[in-house]
């Protein structure tokens, strides 16, 4: 039985270059790339089985698209669409679920929707919630929370602690200040259960109350390592003893910067008296409601995560050996944290949050 006749396959001038390209790719679209030399071999006069033995590939792959590209040309070397279950969901139904998930809050006094809520307002299941929340990166559960400064003097006030940050005066140290108030002395009801293999450490959820403290702290911006001190109360009283404690760790020959919130103990007539005679102590003050602004508040961070989230006290005093006790570990290999936005960068990352509330129409 004589075997059928290949179709002939003359390139134009334009699919040869298409071709051409095509068939040089190196990293991607390879399967293209391999059709576009079958044809390209197959358009050079080649027989089905030269071209097979010169690609490495069968006869009935090569036969496949030199028919295929005698039918339909260059748009016939693309996949054709595979067969499947039809769709379930239409678009009307994806744009519902978007809609209600944006613009309503959950059945009842839900404040928000559930995949479970909305698969029954719907009459969808809740994979298909599921999976629309994840293609339009919608997360009904999830909150943040925000606080823009209405300072009269954000502006200027955030180009002063900037400024120390980036460019510190000479003969001077920049120090963060502030106070981790209401530390509880926590103990656990029954004793921590040490890490295992495949075993995380376990602690119970509920503990005792054993009294507070707060920490006084002050941030050396350049080295990273930190004057603190405890005390059982965080009044004015206590500021001036910790600035005192300052003034006595710094040697003489430098100036001291402050980095400090707005907190009324740090501007009581006692304080400024002291500052008048102690002139080498310069306050600058964080506006109101930017806590962010001050890098103590990341040591303090550290502080949590590495050593008061999984500690047990049994009294403050116990508590406050410890709280002395990883600051002077800390300071043995100090760690400066850098700050590395302009004011300009910080204004116009506001003014884009401002501009997407705005957006929202809320």
């Amino acid at each position: 039985m004589a075997s059928p006749k290949l179709a002939e396959l003359d390139l134009s001038a334009e699919e040869r270059q298409v071709l051409e390209a095509w068939a040089r790719r190196r990293k991607t679209a390879q399967a293209l790339a391999l059709r576009s030399r079958i044809v390209l071999a197959c358009a050079d006069g080649a027989a089905n089985t030269q071209v097979a033995e010169a690609l490495g590939i069968s006869r009935a792959t090569v036969a496949k698209w030199r028919s295929r590209f005698a039918a339909d040309r260059l748009e016939g070397l693309s996949d054709e669409p595979r067969p499947g279950a039809p769709r379930k969901i239409t678009d009307e139904q994806v744009e519902l679920v978007i809609t209600r998930t944006l613009e309503e809050q959950g059945p009842g006094l839900d404040t928000h929707w559930s995949t479970r809520s909305m698969a029954a307002a719907t009459g969808m299941s809740q994979s298909a919630i599921s999976r629309i929340w994840r293609a339009f990166e919608l997360k009904p559960h999830l909150v943040e929370t925000w606080k823009l400064s209405t300072d009269p003097q954000f502006i200027d006030k955030v180009r002063d602690v900037v400024g120390l940050y980036m460019d510190p005066p000479e003969k001077a140290l920049v120090l963060c200040v502030d106070e981790k108030s209401q530390i509880q002395a926590l103990d656990r009801t029954a004793p921590c259960l040490p890490i295992l293999p495949a075993t995380p450490a376990r602690m119970t959820h509920d503990y005792v109350r054993n009294g507070t403290t707060s920490l006084f702290a002050a941030l050396e911006v350049a080295s990273g390592s930190v004057i603190a001190q405890p005390y059982r109360q965080h009044r004015h009283q206590e500021f001036l003893r910790f600035l005192k404690l300052i003034d006595g760790a710094v040697p003489r020959d430098l100036d001291l910067h402050l980095i400090l919130d707005n907190y009324a103990t740090h501007k009581t007539p006692e304080v400024k008296r002291w500052l008048l005679r102690h002139p080498r102590f310069h306050l600058h003050f964080t506006p109101t409601s930017s806590s962010w602004l001050n890098l103590v508040e990341r040591w303090f961070a550290e502080l949590t995560r590495r050593k008061l989230q999984r500690s047990a006290h049994r009294t403050v005093t116990a508590l406050e050996a410890d709280l002395r006790q990883w600051t002077n570990a800390w300071n043995k290999n100090p760690r400066p944290f850098t700050w590395t936005k302009t004011p300009e960068e910080i204004f116009e990352s506001i003014a884009a949050y401002c501009q997407r509330i705005n957006d929202s129409g809320h």
